[in-house]
């Protein structure tokens, strides 16, 4: 099984290209196949420099490099790999030109002179009669003397497709099978008059050369599809499947865009968003896995990926699953490597960090809350800065506790955790002490564990009552106890 992925390098990676390249990458190693980049740079005007470098970066990052294609060497460099390149659309004109010629040669395409402004004024005819914008095929009515002493006197033309006058049947590997009838099909530009092809031509004839068993691309490609069916039929080359995929969308149900939102894998990884968390999300939308399981590795992906469970209406791009996925996959990183990529960071807000022996038992505690990486200083703050306590998160109503009950509380703390040996001090206890006399107290374990929580962390939600003041230790806890009686 051989599947590509085939942007244009005009900005920064779509997270719906990225999603469509998941889709190619897990069909193609399903099958112990092959997945392939290929960049379509006929549009130069648009081409935006590092484009090409960007795509191979990201699908590294996603777990997804090509095994052919387009890729980057250990140094950097972009550099092509394969026994069917060129890998750049730019670097195979001499192939589509002689496509071109084949076409002609057997009457499936011919020469078109119409200007601009003829074009724009037939286009406007049309839509004033409600018609749909279609080419008049006026030139397709020139003998061909006419046609060589134009292209002799240097007048600019395109290359078009002669549509045969044939209904087209065809079945989408999503959307079943499809209809299409002749006369709503229009002579597409082939060959551009810059001498460049148009993605109908290149990407067929790429998609040949390459030896592509399968084509998965966005639904906005459907209309598109009998013109790449005709033809195939006309360089009387076998066709690949076709797989169309819904369209990604905003709550609102409108198509994903810049003005609702960030649409640029790039923009979610400069966030901290994780490689394992945006893959299984872009998975998740339009594909069921036919399972409740929703968290789902690379390898889990592959295993489970069939293209009969795309579903063909659009997916809503969900932040809050995003969110939450985020959280799950944060939560099965191995300790030793969380703390890894939250030390350095940590470590320049609070230099004492660095020799600090419970850091692996703090940066454990926090896990559990972080969504991303950057929040570590932040949620470590009270560990080794004083927190500004607020009564009215101490005093909770939830708790049933009063702004009066405070004083007897923190009392109660201080003198039960004064009778902990400083040797002895640790979150078992701690722990020990506090339940053991808790029943004693006049108070419940709920308003005992709160204010205790509240005042050594200055935070309304945190890591349980025990945990953090053992982690503080005996002489900061009651410092701070002592502060907010």
């Amino acid at each position: 099984m051989r599947t590509r992925f085939a942007p244009s390098p005009t900005g920064s990676l779509h997270v719906g290209g990225l999603r469509t390249a998941l889709f190619s990458y897990l069909l193609a190693k399903k099958h112990g196949g092959t997945f392939i980049l290929r960049i379509e740079d006929t549009d130069q005007a648009r081409e935006v420099q590092g484009a090409s470098e960007h795509f191979v970066r990201m699908l590294t990052w996603a777990g997804m490099p090509p095994d052919e294609g387009v890729m980057l060497d250990e140094a950097g460099t972009l550099i092509e790999k394969g026994e069917h390149g060129p890998y750049f659309q730019s670097a195979r004109l001499t192939k589509y030109h002689a496509a071109v010629e084949t076409l002609l040669k057997n009457g499936h395409a011919y020469h078109c002179f119409c200007t601009a402004e003829r074009l724009d004024a037939m286009r406007q005819r049309q839509q004033a009669e409600k018609r749909a914008p279609m080419y008049d095929r006026l030139c397709t009515h020139l003998p061909k003397d006419e046609v060589q002493k134009k292209i002799e006197a240097g007048e600019k033309y395109v290359i078009r497709l002669k549509v045969p006058d044939e209904n087209i049947v065809f079945s989408d590997e999503i959307y079943g099978k499809l209809s299409f009838k002749a006369h709503t099909i229009d002579d597409q530009v082939l060959l551009k008059s810059d001498g460049f092809p148009t993605y109908h031509l290149a990407h067929v004839v790429d998609d040949h050369d390459m030896r592509i068993d399968c084509v998965i691309r966005g639904e906005e490609w459907l209309p598109s599809l009998p013109k790449h069916l005709i033809l195939w039929k006309c360089f009387g080359w076998d066709v690949p499947k076709y797989a169309h995929v819904p369209l990604i969308l905003n709550s609102d149900r409108s198509k994903l865009s810049k003005r609702q939102g960030d649409v640029s894998v790039e923009a979610y990884v400069e966030k901290g968003y994780l490689p394992e968390t945006l893959v299984n999300f872009l998975a998740l939308l339009g594909w069921n896995p036919g399972t409740e399981q929703e968290v789902f590795s690379l390898p889990d992906l592959v295993n489970a990926f069939s293209l009969d469970r795309v579903q063909k209406s659009g997916a809503i791009f969900d932040l809050q699953k995003l969110s939450w996925l985020q959280g799950q996959w944060m939560r099965k990183i191995p300790l030793d490597a969380f703390v890894a990529r939250i030390r350095p960071s940590v470590e320049e807000h609070y230099p004492e960090s660095k020799d600090d022996p419970n850091f692996i038992k703090k940066a454990a505690l926090i896990q559990e809350r972080v969504t991303f990486f950057a929040e570590a200083p932040e949620m470590l703050l009270y560990f080794y800065r004083e927190p500004s306590v607020d009564m009215e998160i101490v005093a909770s109503k939830k708790q049933k506790i009063e702004k009066s009950d405070v004083p007897k509380i923190v009392e109660f703390l201080k003198k039960t955790l004064e009778q902990i040996p400083d040797n002895a001090w640790s979150t078992e206890a701690v722990q020990a002490a506090l339940e053991a006399q808790i029943p004693d107290s006049g108070f419940k374990k709920g308003q005992i564990l709160w204010p205790l929580r509240a005042i050594l962390t200055g935070r309304e939600y945190s890591p349980g009552a025990y945990e953090v003041t053992g982690l503080l230790g005996k002489e900061i806890s009651l410092k701070r106890l002592k502060a907010n009686r």
